[in-house]
């Protein structure tokens, strides 16, 4: 800022896994490498405390393995967005999401292009570029890009990102999970053949889905916060939790209710929905999910939307709980992944 330069900054969405991470990595470098005379750095953002990287268990891997260190990465609680936007040195691209949550919606006028793999929820008009396609992972996206530039740009590092991330966002481009299309495998065999010395698919797969579902000494609160989104209205906020772990072991979970009730008091959340996922040897997903809320007004309103969803029918069965404030699903749609229940409950608020 006491320099007045410009500053381009690449970010993914607050969840920050792997796909948000390596989408904005690998969009940055593709950026630097060729915009024509830029006139500020392109800086990829992590959107995440530095603190919680660590709880990021299959990104400190994937990017450990490719010999990133974590020092040369920026968070964002290590660059103020909004004194950059303030002074007019701030342009924004958003990889993996296109609404900003309320907290950044000063943000907004910042935002020049939109890379996403989400439903469209909110229109931009130009001079804004949008780029949203229903693929499995917003790598794919980056992927087509880079291809589509100059020849050379792609290196080895870059390619076993997007690969890598790719193959964990698409469940190893298994078609039971109901995640890939066709985009995601033809870009994993063009990044193959580019790259013939990438490693396996299987073993690749096999390698960041162990690190992502090592859930093995985190807390109920680290677990809540290893995958997690947030929904507001005016009166409001809610969690969204993504959990790598059988709900019936979660919900058993020593001191739980204490446990959710602390997570959410300290951050103000009026209420929670954690949903779980487990993959068979099959690559074939079990979905379920609980809701929590002290309030039992916005408890019922939660369930209900979620009960009498169509666009998509999540098909609850109810589970037995073991307290009257967390209802417990089974989720018979079980290709019905977060992003396509987040609408349903942003309706709902």
């Amino acid at each position: 800022i006491r320099q007045h330069q410009e500053i381009h900054v690449v970010m993914g969405n607050e969840a920050c896994d792997l796909d948000s991470t390596v989408s904005a990595l690998a969009l940055a470098y593709f950026l630097a490498q060729t915009s024509p005379a830029p006139k500020g750095a392109f800086v990829p953002v992590l959107n995440i405390p530095r603190a919680d990287f660590a709880l990021r268990t299959e990104t400190t891997f994937l990017l450990r393995d490719r010999g990133i260190p974590a020092a040369s990465l920026i968070f964002r609680d290590e660059i103020d967005l909004g004194g950059l936007h303030h002074a007019g040195l701030l342009s924004l691209t958003l990889v993996d999401h296109h609404v900003l949550p309320g907290a950044d919606a000063a943000l907004e006028e910042a935002v020049v292009e939109v890379l996403d793999h989400r439903p469209l929820e909110q229109d931009r008009g130009p001079p804004c570029q949008v780029t949203v396609e229903q693929v499995g992972s917003c790598a794919t996206l980056v992927t087509e890009r880079i291809l589509q530039g100059p020849p050379g740009v792609l290196d080895r590092t870059t390619a076993a990102l997007l690969h890598g991330t790719i193959l964990l966002d698409c469940i190893n481009l298994s078609p039971a999970a109901g995640k890939v299309t066709p985009r995601d495998v033809a870009c994993v065999s063009l990044l193959e053949e580019r790259f013939p010395e990438l490693p396996a698919r299987d073993a690749v797969f096999g390698a960041l889905q162990a690190a992502k579902f090592d859930v093995t000494g985190l807390t109920t609160e680290q677990m809540l916060r290893k995958d997690l989104k947030v929904l507001s209205n005016d009166e409001v906020v809610v969690a969204i939790s993504g959990v790598f772990e059988d709900l019936e072991t979660f919900l058993l979970r020593p001191g739980l209710l204490q446990d959710l009730e602390a997570f959410c008091q300290r951050r103000g959340y009026a209420g929670l929905v954690a949903m779980t996922v487990f993959f068979n040897e099959r690559h074939e997903p079990t979905r379920k999910l609980a809701v929590y809320s002290q309030q039992e007004p916005l408890c019922s309103t939660l369930c209900r939307a979620l009960e009498e969803a169509t666009t998509p029918s999540l098909l609850l069965q109810l589970l037995p709980s073991p307290w009257p404030c967390v209802a417990a699903y089974a989720q018979g749609n079980a290709v019905a992944t977060r992003k396509k229940v987040l609408p349903i409950l942003r309706a709902a608020l």
